[in-house]
C-alpha cells in the first residue's frame, strides 16, 4: 500500500544522529498516580534548583483528578457513565492537563481558567486510548495496570463511552471557562479541534495503521504519524493553556514548536520504553510494536541513537522557554525532562 505523507514534515532537531545532547537531570520513579521524578545532577541554575517538582505534579494531579471526578460523575445511563470514569479515573500521569495548566500560568494565566481546558484533553486523551485499545486497533487486554474498558464493559460501550468523552470535552470547555474572553475561548476549540482530527491525531492514527507490516517505512513517514498521532495533542495542550492565559501571538508560536518537539519526543520515548521494559513496568502491554511489526524509533536508529533523538528534542524545546520569565517557565522545563527521562 502507499500513502501520500506531508512532504513538507521536518524534525525539530537538525540532526538526529549527532549534536548537542541535554542532560540535565531527572529520572522518574513511582509516587502518587505514579508521578514524580527525583534530581539526579546538581544543576547550576537557582531557579531551577529551587522549584519543587515532585510537589507540583502531585498537587496539579490531585487539582486535575478533582475536577474530572465532579464533571463525569454517576447518573442515568449509569453503564455509559461507569465506563467512562472506568477509564478516564484509572491513574495516569495527567501529562497534557498539566501542560495545559502551565502554559497559562506561564504567560499570566490563572489555574482556574486553564482548568476545563485540562480536563477536555484528558478525556480526548482517554478516549484515544480506549478506542487504541479495541480489536479492531491494536487490540490490547491491558492499559494503566488495568484491563481495558472494553474487556470490562464490552466493545460497544467503550466506543461509545469514549464518543461520550470527546463531546463532553467540547462541551466543558464552551460553558465552564471562566476569565478568559469569549473569543479566546472559541479560538482554542478550534486549536482543540484541529489537533484530534483529520488534520491531527486521526490523521498519525490512520497513517499508523496503514503503515503496519510495509517493507519501506523511513524517518519522514515516522516523524508524520507521530508528530499528528501523539505529538498533536500535547501540542494542542500547551496551546490552549496559552491562549486562555492571553498569550501574545509570538508567546504562542514558541509554546507551539516546545510542544511539537515535546510531542514527538514523548513518542519517541515511548518507542523506547516499549522494547526496554516489562508490562508490570510499564502498566501496559510490553513488546507489542515489534509483535505487529511496526516501525518505531529503535528499529529505524537503535535504541542508543534513539535516546540521543530524545535528548536533542528536549534541547530544542527548553531553548523555546528562554525567552519568558525563568520563575514561570520552571514547571514547563520540568516536565519536558520528566518526559524524556520517565521510565513508564
Amino acid at each position: 500500500m502507499s500513502l501520500l505523507v506531508n512532504p513538507l514534515a521536518t524534525t525539530c532537531v537538525k540532526d538526529v544522529h549527532g549534536g548537542r545532547r541535554s542532560r540535565s537531570g531527572l529520572l522518574s520513579t513511582s509516587v502518587k498516580t505514579r508521578i514524580s521524578a527525583v534530581y539526579t545532577k546538581e544543576d547550576k541554575n537557582p531557579t531551577w534548583a529551587a522549584f519543587d517538582f515532585k510537589r507540583y505534579m502531585v498537587e496539579k494531579a490531585d487539582s486535575v483528578n478533582k475536577a474530572l471526578e465532579a464533571v463525569v460523575q454517576m447518573k442515568e445511563p449509569l453503564k455509559i457513565h461507569e465506563s467512562m470514569r472506568y477509564s478516564l479515573l484509572a491513574g495516569g500521569k495527567r501529562v497534557r492537563p498539566m501542560l495545559c495548566i502551565a502554559a497559562c500560568e506561564l504567560v499570566g494565566g490563572e489555574e482556574s481558567t486553564a482548568m476545563p481546558a485540562a480536563c477536555a484533553v484528558e478525556m480526548i486523551h482517554t478516549m484515544s486510548l480506549m478506542h487504541d485499545d479495541l480489536p479492531c486497533m491494536d487490540n490490547d487486554d491491558l492499559r494503566r495496570g488495568k484491563p481495558t474498558n472494553h474487556k470490562v464493559f464490552g466493545e460497544d460501550v467503550a466506543v461509545l463511552a469514549g464518543d461520550a468523552l470527546l463531546s463532553l470535552a467540547f462541551e466543558h470547555v464552551a460553558v465552564a471557562t471562566r476569565g478568559s474572553a469569549p473569543e479566546r475561548i472559541l479560538r482554542a476549540l478550534g486549536q482543540l479541534a484541529k489537533s484530534i482530527g483529520a488534520e491531527g491525531l486521526v490523521a498519525g492514527q490512520v497513517v499508523d495503521i496503514c503503515s503496519e507490516g510495509m517493507a519501506e517505512v523511513g524517518l519522514d513517514h515516522l516523524e508524520f504519524i507521530h508528530l499528528h498521532k501523539t505529538a498533536a495533542l500535547l501540542q494542542g495542550s500547551v496551546v490552549m493553556g496559552a491562549i486562555l492565559g492571553g498569550a501574545k501571538e509570538e508567546e504562542v508560536e514558541r509554546l507551539r514548536k516546545f510542544a511539537k518537539c515535546i510531542g514527538l519526543m514523548f513518542q519517541v520515548v515511548d518507542d523506547i520504553l516499549d522494547v526496554t521494559k516489562s508490562s508490570h513496568e510499564l502498566g501496559k502491554t510490553a513488546g507489542k510494536d515489534l509483535v505487529a511489526d511496526k516501525t518505531t524509533y529503535p528499529k529505524l536508529l537503535g535504541v542508543q541513537k534513539s535516546k540521543e533523538f530524545a535528548d536533542d528534542l528536549n534541547r530544542e524545546a527548553q531553548e523555546q522557554l528562554l525567552h519568558f520569565d525563568s520563575h514561570k517557565a520552571a514547571p514547563l522545563i520540568a516536565i519536558a525532562n520528566y518526559i524524556a527521562y520517565r521510565n513508564n
